[in-house]
């Protein structure tokens, strides 16, 4: 059983159509009217409990598959690739970031305007080949059945373009276990700014004061920190740095222990920023 970190939630199956909450159907922009029902839905008293993810090197190893998509664009710009080894830690900042990280790398000035041609040929061959060599982490499947069968709701908040996400996890099977999938263009903020986090655990119909956010960077633990929401972090991912020098509130080496980590997470009051006008806008 889990501690009193989290009051006893209202076992009711999950609403699976909450997924694409964050965007319009049309025009891709966080609807109000969605998130105004979901906003509600956070403040009602028996709430159900929600743990964040980031995507890259969180859920799954997408290195493989996004650093060859980077080498593919690297050749056509009659560059040379970088090794996966050694791009690992450029992974999770969004496409955009790797590109530009790599270019750095080989000391390649490039402007605006070269990196978004670059950046649309990067999306176009990643997406096409989206999961080819990206799987799951150990032990992901099993620690999701866990916590959903105790009530808990999933989220993801992903500096990785939203569409992107959504293909992935659709591609690993899982897309369906999400309320909200949030990536970098999902708002007009973005990890590490806090509020990327407080308005997708909105669009989960979550509440801040019973979430967790899990991630494997310094930018998910500042981003957690920004939201005042704790944050557990896995030493499997892609930080350059020991993930411990952040100062998580918790750190796990493999999925089995997640269910630990957050029983034994201590309880913070939050309060909440998704009651202001500019969360529902």
């Amino acid at each position: 059983m889990l501690n009193n970190w989290f009051p006893a939630p209202v076992l009711t199956p999950p609403r699976r159509q909450a997924m694409f909450a964050c965007r319009g159907a049309e025009n891709g922009t966080l609807t109000r009217r969605r998130a105004e029902h979901n906003a509600f839905a956070m403040h009602q008293k028996t709430p159900r409990p929600l743990l964040v993810f980031d995507l890259d090197g969180t859920l799954a190893d997408t290195a493989p598959d996004l650093v060859r998509t980077l080498n593919v664009i690297l050749a056509r710009e009659g560059l040379g690739g970088v090794p996966l080894q050694d791009a690992r830690s450029y992974v999770g900042g969004g496409a955009r970031a790797l590109i530009q990280r790599a270019l750095a790398v080989q000391s390649i000035e490039a402007g605006e305007a070269r990196i978004d041609e670059m950046l649309a040929a990067f999306m176009a061959h990643y997406e096409a080949h989206i999961a080819e060599n990206t799987v799951l982490f150990p032990g992901v499947i099993a620690a999701l059945d866990r916590f959903e069968a105790a009530g808990f709701g999933f989220a993801v908040c992903t500096n990785k373009a939203e569409h992107a996400s959504v293909l992935l996890l659709g591609a690993l099977g899982i897309k369906s276990r999400f309320r909200a999938i949030c990536g970098k263009d999902t708002f007009a903020v973005f990890k590490p700014d806090g509020e990327a986090l407080l308005q997708t655990i909105a669009c989960a119909g979550g509440n801040p004061a019973k979430a967790v956010m899990v991630g494997d960077s310094q930018t998910d633990i500042d981003t957690a920190r920004n939201a005042k929401v704790p944050v557990v972090a896995v030493n499997f991912g892609y930080s350059k740095e020991p993930i411990l020098r952040f100062e998580p509130d918790a750190v796990i080496g493999h999925y089995e222990e997640l269910w630990d980590a957050v029983e034994g997470l201590p309880r913070k009051p939050h309060k909440s920023a998704l009651t202001s006008e500019s969360a529902l806008s």
